[in-house]
């Protein structure tokens, strides 16, 4: 698993925490993740297609060609089982980090 730290594992961690809820394409994935960090962050194209191109090779996400709302064609995306094991520890890693980091702020 790659460590908090890495910027390309925060990625994950929020593509994966993104799709856990359901299958979503691209566009819609880096759309939840602008309105639920209530922008945030903003995820580029540069750096999403990629980092959902590695997750699919690893196994942790499937995909399928359908049909949007707006009847265009999207790769959607969806987790798998190994998605959500590293979901969980990416999770509980970050939980931890977090932790950490409010501790030093509070004492420093």
């Amino acid at each position: 698993m790659r460590t908090p730290d890495s910027l390309q594992g925060s990625l994950e961690l929020l593509i994966l925490k993104t799709v856990e809820s359901g299958p979503n394409h691209g566009f819609g994935i880096a759309l939840h993740i602008q309105t639920a960090s209530e922008g945030l962050l903003r995820v580029e194209e540069g750096s999403l297609y990629p980092a959902l191109h590695r997750l699919r090779k690893q196994g942790l996400l499937k995909a399928e060609w359908k049909l949007t709302d707006n009847l265009r064609r999207a790769r959607y995306y969806r987790i798998t089982a190994a998605g959500q094991r590293r979901l969980a520890e990416a999770q509980d890693s970050w939980s931890s980090l977090a932790k950490g980091v409010n501790r030093v702020l509070r004492f420093a």
